[in-house]
């Protein structure tokens, strides 16, 4: 293969509840909530020596990058120590997480992962005539249990907290999986 590509790899909040944290997730396609709310990295002025306009990105994350990583996968140790799937990613603004209604919107709206960036540079990269190859790897699994109710008096004060996201546990699991990543990026690359 010869083009000009982007590897992207981010942390995410795990939807999908067949994800399990520390798997990874190879993007096959997006939602973008602050561009829907007009929030995008192309707003304002073209350089039209980047790239169009309106650019297409119905074909956002490669298809031939997203089988030669499978490849990869197949051809190392990875798969026996980590999940690995193919998803869809939401993007929020952040810095918070997502509160519990918010989640089942997304997830409802097709999202397995969600995080705070990743899409604008996809974006960008796309613009200018990039492949785009994207890995989330699940840090935390987002809580998708109802917001508990105060009519409720049986319930116990823990029942806002199970499952909340804890920044630290989401730093661990990237530093626990960063031999992994580094491993398959290091067999995809071979077969390029």
């Amino acid at each position: 293969m010869s083009f000009e590509l982007t590897l992207v790899t981010n942390a995410a909040g795990g939807l999908n509840r067949e994800y399990n944290v520390g798997d990874l997730v190879v993007l096959r396609d997006h939602i973008n909530l602050p561009g829907l709310a007009g929030n995008h990295p192309l707003r304002g002025p073209n350089a039209d020596e980047f790239g169009p306009r309106f650019p297409p990105l119905s074909d956002a994350y490669s298809l031939a990058l997203r089988q030669t990583l499978f490849k990869a996968a197949r051809s190392s140790a990875i798969r026996s120590r980590r999940g690995l799937h193919e998803g869809i990613y939401a993007m929020v603004s952040g810095p918070s997480y997502e509160t519990r209604a918010e989640a089942n919107m997304i997830r409802f709206l097709g999202a397995d992962v969600v995080g705070m960036s990743t899409v604008p540079e996809v974006i960008v990269a796309r613009h200018c005539g990039m492949q785009v190859l994207c890995i989330s790897l699940v840090t935390n699994m987002v809580v998708l249990e109802a917001t508990p109710r105060g009519e409720d008096q049986a319930l116990e004060s823990e029942a806002m907290t199970k499952g909340m996201a804890n920044h630290e546990e989401v730093l661990e699991a990237g530093r626990e999986a960063a031999v992994d990543m580094q491993g398959l990026i290091g067999v995809f690359i071979d077969l390029l």
